[in-house]
């Protein structure tokens, strides 16, 4: 538990009037999920849980970091709710007497980078990341710029649950400032862990930008370095953050690519942490075809040791067995940046990442990074001078993967989906008739209210009948 031997006076804070009680009506599950905290905006995530949570998990950070005391940097996408949070948790945080660094709009590894290299106790990024326009989410990065831990997480959360602030010290309040122009030393690290004199002169490339944190930072990079630059949804419009555009949702960088005829096309997310590719034809080039491909650019240099890559449950098996034919291993996390950028510290390996995008190298970053991803992708294919349609060809094949989504309102339901005796069954049977030619995977999200169900098959048939029949199971047996 977060000491609180400073405010041990509850009765006289209550007769001041000086007292934030608990907060009531939290929901059972967890408050952190895969990535932080994220849900509907205004429900949990509205002013009042901000301004509590900004003040416990500015005391956690400050007693995580007792040697000296630092400021705290927030940074913030585009959503019209990201300026009430950023506000509100600043709130919390200058109550408990820190020094708050305001970023303004800025991509999710900006706040990771520049709490790693400046003086600051812990980050803090507002945004949902891919979700739609109406929810929000908060993130949180240690000292060194990693996701935080389980262990303060819970510290956080039971004080959040259990305890009261009664801050009767009138005089140590924090104080904001505004720090928007660091964004450009982030720039200048971005490229400057590029290869010297490069040159993207005669690369035509296409941005889709989501509406998000991007619009101010990528374009201007790949400008810098000579390319002809195309943008989508390039203004900061948090009505149409990722709607309909971004990593999840490719048509429109299709369309553009081809009627552009552009080299390649990069989409990145609302906060700009992932990053998914498409090439002069259309063809989707997602976190696998990076990882392998920039796999390969290190084990050619001898800088990936052991030949690992870490991926999460969702790889591609097509993936993983082209790794394994050229002499890599493939680990496997949970499904979360975080998780990989866990096992990547544990096993001392350089290079992970998701199907989805997020792409960490440790040559170069403590955090996933898309601009980065983007920015290093094309200046492996300027200097192999090929386009990324010629490399897709020699890339591996992947098998057929379904990936479905059923939505499950009821909260109980999706968290104990694993006590679904009639879903285990029917997962245990198409485990049983796939073997080794396939895989299942199911699982409750940890952004959205979600059931994910996925399929994949060496044959598009099995995978197509296992997806539906696994689909059914669950909106029989969790949504009705």
């Amino acid at each position: 538990m977060i000491s609180l031997s400073l405010y041990n006076d509850i009765e006289l804070a209550e007769e001041s009037g000086n007292l934030i009680r608990p907060l009531r009506n939290l929901p059972e599950a967890s408050l952190f999920g895969t990535d932080g905290i994220r849900g509907r905006a205004g429900d949990l995530l509205d002013a009042g849980f901000a301004l509590q949570l900004g003040y416990w998990i500015g005391l956690a950070l400050q007693q995580e970091n007792t040697v000296f005391k630092g400021p705290i940097i927030i940074g913030q996408d585009s959503r019209n709710s990201s300026d009430m949070l950023s506000m509100s948790i600043s709130s919390g945080l200058l109550s408990a007497g820190i020094e708050v660094w305001n970023l303004g709009l800025c991509p999710t590894p900006t706040v990771a980078y520049l709490t790693h290299s400046s003086d600051a106790i812990g980050g803090i990024m507002i945004s949902a990341s891919h979700n739609p326009p109406q929810d929000n989410g908060i993130k949180f990065f240690n000292s060194q710029g990693r996701k935080l831990g389980k262990d303060l997480m819970g510290k956080v959360e039971a004080c959040l649950r259990n305890e009261s602030i009664h801050n009767l010290n009138k005089t140590n309040w924090g104080r904001v400032h505004c720090k928007n122009l660091m964004i450009k030393d982030y720039q200048d690290f971005l490229q400057n862990t590029l290869p010297p004199h490069l040159d993207f002169r005669g690369q035509k490339i296409v941005l889709d930008l989501a509406w998000g944190a991007a619009v101010n930072v990528a374009p201007d990079l790949f400008k810098d370095l000579g390319a002809q630059v195309i943008c989508l949804h390039d203004i900061a419009d948090g009505d149409q953050i990722n709607v309909n555009c971004g990593s999840t949702h490719l048509e429109r960088l299709k369309t553009a690519v081809k009627e552009h005829q552009a080299t390649i096309g990069f989409a990145f997310d609302g906060d700009a942490d992932r990053v998914i590719l498409v090439d002069q034809n259309g063809r989707v080039v997602d976190g696998d075809h990076i990882l392998y491909f920039w796999g390969q650019k290190l084990q050619q240099k001898d800088r990936l040791p052991q030949n690992l890559i870490i991926g999460t449950v969702m790889a591609n098996l097509g993936f993983e067995r082209a790794w394994e034919n050229l002499g890599g291993e493939l680990l496997r996390t949970p499904v979360g940046d975080q998780y990989v950028q866990e096992k990547m510290w544990e096993r001392g390996a350089m290079l992970g990442g998701e199907q989805s995008g997020h792409i960490l190298c440790h040559h170069h970053n403590v955090s996933g990074d898309g601009i980065q991803t983007a920015l290093h992708l094309t200046a492996f294919l300027q200097e192999e001078n090929i386009t990324l349609a010629q490399w897709l060809e020699e890339s591996f094949q992947t098998y057929p993967q379904i990936l479905s989504n059923v939505r499950v309102e009821d909260l109980q339901k999706r968290r104990d989906w694993v006590n679904c005796d009639p879903l285990q069954s029917a997962i245990e049977k198409a485990e049983r008739e796939l073997a080794q030619s396939g895989r299942i995977l199911v699982r409750a999200s940890g952004t959205e209210p979600l059931i994910r169900v996925m399929v994949e098959a060496s044959s598009a048939k099995d995978a197509q009948y296992w997806s539906e029949y696994l689909v059914k199971t669950v909106q029989t047996h969790l949504v009705c």
